[in-house]
């Protein structure tokens, strides 16, 4: 049982056909196929089967796959304690995030990158995904920033490492003139007739949330736009008297907090829990590891930014 077979296997599981193994592991489709063969020589039960024109993996493959990641952990682990710890230190790492955590938190990222001659370089890439699809992403890069919210199941544990990051609200967004800013709180009975801008189906913000909220008061929600992108949301609000959901921390940049406001909304509790995907193997470099460090120490600094900001001047 050789492991590059194992990490074949693995990458079978994730990505789902033989060709898309083929063209992250840089082999023709029939090498792919031939390390599975050489695999599957030396195990009694069948690892993959046909469904229709793809190759999946059997329940047998699938715990031989999840065994495959842990000798990979183990094997980086070990590569990683023969290294020079400098060295180690100065890997790059690749580092991808939903639009408004790169948008808060790359800046300083990227920054505190270059200035670090002894540390680690990082690759940032945003990335615009459905809730399902971070997982996926630990496939291409080292760090993935991921969220999802509060009532959603919690990532694949077989599959990747959560490193939590923080829970975020979510807040009403409105206009600074809009008649609710005013209050240091909203109600469900003060939304009722307003215009909404929301984000789309199959989003961590998606209009199934705000669906559900307004089910419960008895009145329909009249969503005019969708939105996925918060600051186009902060710029339609700013410009009309329309309202949206924001998160807390990262969905307002400077400029329009000038012309935005966030209130929470009375008797819900709207969040998402912002958190590191990894593979075991990646989260066991140290270069991996001080990008995960400065990305929770960046973060909780943009957390504490935007409290001290978000202070309503009224009260309700």
């Amino acid at each position: 049982m050789e492991v590059h077979h194992l990490r074949t296997l693995r990458e079978l599981r994730d990505r789902g056909s033989v060709t898309a193994v083929a063209q992250a592991l840089h082999l023709s489709p029939s090498a792919v196929s031939q390390q599975l063969a050489s695999l599957q020589r030396g195990i009694l039960i069948p690892l993959t089967e046909q469904r229709g024109r793809v190759l999946v993996l059997t329940p047998a493959g699938e715990r031989l796959a999840d065994a495959g990641g842990e000798v990979l952990e183990s094997l980086a682990r070990a590569q990683n304690s023969v290294s020079e710890y400098f060295l180690a230190r100065r890997e790059p790492v690749s580092v991808t995030a939903f639009h408004s955590a790169g948008l808060a938190w790359f800046p300083a990222l990227i920054a505190s990158s270059l200035s670090d001659s002894d540390g680690p370089m990082v690759r940032c890439r945003d990335e615009d995904v459905s809730i399902n699809g971070f997982v996926d992403l630990v496939s291409d890069h080292d760090v993935v920033i991921a969220h999802r919210p509060l009532a959603s199941d919690p990532w694949p544990s077989r599959r990747v490492h959560v490193t939590p990051v923080l829970q975020e609200p979510i807040d009403l967004a409105i206009h600074r003139e809009h008649p609710l800013a005013k209050h240091k709180t909203v109600s469900l009975a003060d939304l009722v007739g307003e215009n909404w801008v929301a984000a789309h189906e199959g989003f961590a913000l998606e209009p199934l949330i705000v669906q559900a909220m307004f089910s419960a008061a008895g009145t329909p929600i009249k969503i005019t736009h969708r939105v996925n992108d918060f600051n186009l949301v902060a710029a339609i609000i700013a410009e009309t008297r329309m309202v949206g959901l924001l998160p807390r921390y990262t969905g307002l940049i400077p400029y329009f907090r000038e012309h935005v406001v966030l209130r929470p909304i009375e008797g819900l509790a709207l969040a998402r829990n912002i958190d590191i995907l990894t593979r075991p193997e990646a989260r066991a470099r140290v270069s991996t590891r001080t990008v995960i460090e400065r990305v929770i120490k960046i973060a909780e600094a943009t957390r504490g930014l935007a409290e001290k900001q978000s202070n309503p001047r009224t009260d309700r």
